[in-house]
């Protein structure tokens, strides 16, 4: 069965009584530790195709697959907030991002951002990761104003 968005990892083991949580995490450094902990709680993870926990000591040989969940649907909506539009092209797009305006929903401030901004804008804007960023290229801070690289793909 084809599951769009669904990563599927295997590796065999090759580093004898570490343990499978530390394991995962230094193979991949992309996933911390309690992510690779969460991972295996949650059944994501098996070991010679047997779900595992978190603390099992590893055996050269042993074969782990790492299956990762589909990103959560993102929650974010559009918002028609006026953007000072520098540049644009197929590939990205540059706004001059005005002080006093969030870059995306947090605590505090959680609409009237720039993200909901770019979504207005660019409606098929692809959720990279189901990020709550998509197309943020770096950040600036609330009350700081510059350019801004969106991605647009």
């Amino acid at each position: 069965m084809f599951i769009p968005h669904l990563k599927v990892f295997s590796f065999v083991v090759e580093k004898p009584g570490v343990r499978l949580d530390r394991y995962v995490a230094e193979k991949y450094p992309e996933l911390s530790r309690t992510q690779a902990q969460k991972l295996v709680a949650d059944g994501y993870i098996t070991v010679n195709d047997h779900v595992a926990k978190a603390g099992l000591r590893l055996h050269v040989g042993d074969r782990v697959n790492i299956t990762l969940p589909p990103p959560p649907p993102s929650l974010l909506s559009p918002e028609a907030i006026p953007l000072n539009i520098i540049y644009e092209d197929n590939d990205l797009l540059v706004i001059d991002k005005p002080a006093g305006l969030a870059i995306h929903p947090a605590p505090g401030h959680p609409s009237h951002t720039l993200v909901n901004a770019i979504l207005s804008y660019l409606p098929n804007l692809p959720d990279i990761d189901g990020s709550l960023r998509p197309g943020i290229v770096h950040r600036l801070d609330k009350d700081a104003s510059g350019v801004m690289v969106v991605a647009k793909n």
